[in-house]
């Protein structure tokens, strides 16, 4: 176990036994470090770099109709619960000169998904991400997501659905926004 992960063993270790539990006792005893795990993978998104990871599959291609990537599956925390929310990101982009390794689109939704976040700010970060390092004709970005912080207390809302979007350049004329909007939609498959 790596000295960040033992530290938060301890502070979990110490969670426990302030929630009232034994940390000792035998379904707990490891518990810490499992957490500690956990918790350590669920926020890699710290320690990688979204622009990085499409650049390392740009290719230059005279492609310049939309490109869409749809029902990416995504897992977050929230950063005001450390709860999580799951569903689904929709990604297009309109190639301008190049175009990205399609299995770099989700592994950039994983970049920012793996850190505590607001799903506002989720959407953004992938948008300007694909944005700023495709420099494409226009971006879209929709997700989709159930939140824990809203299902399991607070407001109990079992099927409540958050929807977030956020568009760039050619997606900001209504006639191409609707396209992509249809597309994701639709049961093409």
């Amino acid at each position: 176990m790596d000295v960040q992960c033992a530290r938060l063993a301890e502070l979990y270790h110490e969670v426990l036994a302030r929630l009232g539990e034994d940390p000792e006792r035998e379904g707990l005893k490891k518990t810490p470090e499992r957490v500690a795990r956990a918790m350590q993978f669920l926020t890699q998104g710290y320690h990688m770099d979204g622009p990085e990871i499409l650049r390392s599959a740009m290719f230059a291609e005279d492609y310049s109709e939309m490109v869409i990537v749809k029902d990416i599956e995504l897992y977050s925390l929230c950063e005001h619960h450390m709860l999580p929310f799951f569903g689904k990101a929709h990604i297009a982009y309109i190639p301008n000169g190049y175009i990205v390794g399609l299995s770099k689109l989700p592994r950039v939704v994983d970049v920012y998904a793996r850190r505590l976040q607001v799903q506002e700010r989720l959407t953004h970060q992938i948008l300007n991400c694909i944005q700023d390092t495709l420099n494409p004709l226009g971006v879209a970005v929709v997700i989709e997501a159930q939140h824990l912080c809203m299902m399991m207390r607070g407001v109990e809302k079992q099927n409540s659905v958050t929807t977030t979007s956020a568009f760039t350049g050619a997606f900001q004329n209504v006639e191409t926004r609707s396209e992509f909007l249809n597309l994701i939609s639709a049961r093409l498959h």
